[in-house]
């Protein structure tokens, strides 16, 4: 069993006297495996006080495609857990209806279901254990969504996720990171499908990104592709697809000086912090270094 399965401490139902129910409520789920050691502010109290638009967020492509949990040309080695507990703080996922059984189940999976996938629910119960578990980080999710906004916001309401989804108008400025703390609005949907509910913004309202296609290093560029550079959020898209991900390139890019380079490099091109480095296979190469040395 993957890491990133719930472990749910189930109540149980006492019998007082009489044989009656008791009206204790049933007990909280458990945290077991799910705390993290990582300061206030996402790792760094430095960074409480300065706007989410202006922290750099490490961000896994693809983030539920994972060898740990038996995909198929898998984008990352480790699962989604793992990912949290080693400092990812934005993660790319996709959503598609998995139609392999006799019930359409809205999924995390990549392309084809037969790749991979995980229920949609469980999965966003296990992002709810983690906010709750730890109340002073800030997750960010960036879906590619293939399940319409109201499946997907029924998922989400189904795991308890909802409460913790920040709603951001454009026309004013980003809250800080202590603001969404104190809050407890600590989880920032942004969806190329989004813009209703008001929590399941659309990427391209805040946000445009690097060209996501690149088969060499020399392919690499800082030319936006989606959304407007006025917007606030940069994502830079800095993997290889050659035709699918591999660590063989990712070891080609995720290194500095390479990697810190190129982040500096379309930071001055395009006058925006990257907030959103993203990589394939994180647990190789430079992506937590570039990302905090971007916050410093």
């Amino acid at each position: 069993m993957s890491g990133f399965q719930i472990w749910v401490v189930a109540g149980l139902a006492i019998t007082g006297c009489g044989g009656q129910p008791s009206t204790l409520p049933p007990a909280p789920p458990s945290c077991e495996g799910f705390v993290v050691e990582a300061s206030a502010c996402n790792g760094s109290a430095e960074l409480c006080d300065r706007r989410y638009d202006e922290v750099s967020h490490a961000t896994t492509h693809n983030a539920m495609s994972s060898a740990e949990d038996g995909w198929l040309a898998p984008n990352q080695r480790h699962d989604m857990l793992r990912q949290l507990h080693d400092g990812v703080r934005a993660l790319m996922i996709d959503t598609h209806m998995d139609d392999r059984e006799d019930v359409s189940v809205p999924s995390l999976c990549h392309g084809s279901c037969l790749f991979g996938a995980l229920p949609m629910h469980e999965a966003l119960r296990s992002f709810e254990s983690f906010l709750r578990c730890n109340p002073e980080q800030v997750l960010t999710l960036i879906v590619e969504a293939y399940v319409s906004p109201q499946d997907t916001a029924d998922a989400f309401e189904q795991a308890g996720l909802t409460d913790y989804a920040y709603a951001h108008d454009p026309a004013t400025p980003w809250p800080t990171l202590r603001e969404l703390i104190s809050r407890d609005e600590r989880l920032v949907v942004l969806s190329d499908d989004g813009g209703s509910p008001s929590w399941y913004m659309n990427v391209w309202d805040h946000a445009f990104e690097t060209p996501f296609a690149a088969k060499t290093v020399d392919d690499l560029a800082c030319e936006t592709n989606r959304g407007s550079v006025d917007n606030a959020l940069f994502i830079l898209n800095h993997f290889l697809t050659a035709p699918l991900a591999d660590e063989s390139l990712a070891e080609q890019v995720n290194h500095n000086p390479l990697f810190m380079d190129r982040a500096r490099a379309c930071q001055d091109q395009l006058g925006r912090l990257p907030n959103f480095p993203t990589v394939d296979f994180y647990s190789i190469g430079d992506l937590l270094d570039v990302t905090a040395s971007l916050n410093h």
